[in-house]
């Protein structure tokens, strides 16, 4: 749909996405005292609310396991890039976040990580009309001070659009 401007132009119609989201450090405190699994798997219920980026970007937590988590989110228009298909940024935020949580699962209490690196393979386009994609992570090797994980993101078919690979720095209780 468009609107003509008063010079008579086309302009384009202004789409408006809203986003709430709850207190992160609220999230984070809840699950000070909890194993990675144990924290995780209240997020995926909606016991503890998920983080704001899960918010933003439209996603969110599904299955997880020892050293498994599961990805599920449908993009739409709003995080298509200049040329009309959706950002690589997005795709790679959906594969560290499965590949972070995968790791995270492996976790006692009190022990946290954080990314040092991410490599994306992107092998197919993803446009809004892609659907629901699903992302996995797995680590392939879990570590004292380092681990590794990998993924894949797959459309409603099945069909991979993306690999990733993933090395997290793990950080023992401060």
């Amino acid at each position: 749909m468009t609107e003509l401007t008063p010079a008579g132009d086309a302009a384009p119609v202004v789409r408006e996405k809203t986003i709430t989201w709850e207190d992160p450090l609220a999230t984070a405190g809840a699950g000070a005292a909890l194993s990675g699994l144990e924290f995780l798997r209240k997020v995926a219920a909606g016991e503890i609310p998920p983080p704001p980026i899960a918010r933003l970007m439209g996603f969110g937590l599904g299955e997880v396991g020892e050293g498994v988590a599961e990805f599920v989110g449908t993009p739409d228009e709003s995080v298509y890039n200049p040329i009309g298909m959706v950002h690589g940024g997005y795709v790679c935020t959906m594969l560290d976040s499965a590949l972070g949580c995968a790791v995270h699962t492996t976790l006692p209490v009190g022990v946290a990580y954080t990314s040092i690196e991410i490599k994306v393979n992107y092998l197919r386009p993803v446009h809004a009309n892609a659907g629901e994609l699903r992302v996995l992570g797995r680590v392939t090797k879990p570590g004292r001070r380092v681990a590794f994980a990998e993924g894949d993101v797959r459309n409603a078919q099945g069909r991979v659009l993306a690999t990733a690979q993933s090395s997290l720095l793990i950080m023992g209780p401060a």
